[in-house]
């Protein structure tokens, strides 16, 4: 039994990693395959193909879950969700796990690609979804410069108008300006860092 259980427009910081900590992309293709799965599989609506469905843009699409951010790394990745309808986050992710079966086809393996179910913490705060945020948006710097094979939506949260896939205005509108929230977010990051290295003092 899942120990979070989802409920309609409230946030969740969702994620998951490889199995064995093994990678989920190989190369750029499995990485826009993914981000595109992301967003052809947020539908209410059964999909079918996921190469049909891409090609009918102007289509109405009701949303399962609202994605305010999101961060894809190698071998894990995370996702800031708002929950529409009863089951969202659960279908969302579930129709997502269809990446294993295009990566499996492609590598001629078998098996789980993903650690077992995904992982999710409720967001209960508005505080606690501006520093998820940042972490989620930042996340593939955590060593300095970006993962290659990566892809955060901060650059969704940096450039004007909003033609990505995440809802940014839930966290930009709460800011003067985006160098404002790039401001939060840098120093929101170098606080999670200390913490960090803290937490590996105090194991020693």
């Amino acid at each position: 039994m899942r120990k979070v259980s989802f409920a309609a427009n409230e946030y969740y910081h969702v994620y998951n990693r490889g199995v064995d900590k093994r990678s989920i992309f190989e190369d750029q293709k499995d990485l826009d395959r993914f981000l595109q799965s992301v967003k052809e599989f947020n539908s209410v609506e059964p999909i079918g193909s996921i190469f049909e469905h891409s090609f009918d843009k102007n289509k109405k699409v009701k949303k399962l879950v609202e994605i305010v951010c999101y961060c894809i790394n190698p071998n894990h990745y995370h996702f800031v969700l708002k929950q529409l309808v009863e089951n969202g986050i659960s279908e969302f992710m579930k129709r997502l796990g269809g990446y294993t079966w295009y990566f499996n086809n492609r590598y001629r393996r078998s098996g789980a690609l993903f650690q077992g179910r995904f992982k999710s913490s409720h967001i209960n705060t508005n505080e606690y979804l501006l520093h998820v945020s940042a972490y989620v948006n930042l996340n593939n710097r955590f060593k300095g410069e970006p993962y290659r094979l990566s892809k955060s939506s901060l650059e969704e949260y940096l450039r004007k108008g909003n033609d990505g896939i995440c809802n940014t205005s839930i966290v930009l509108e709460q800011f003067k300006d985006t160098k404002a929230y790039e401001k939060f977010a840098t120093s929101s990051l170098k606080d999670i860092l200390k913490r960090k290295e803290l937490e590996k003092e105090l194991e020693n």
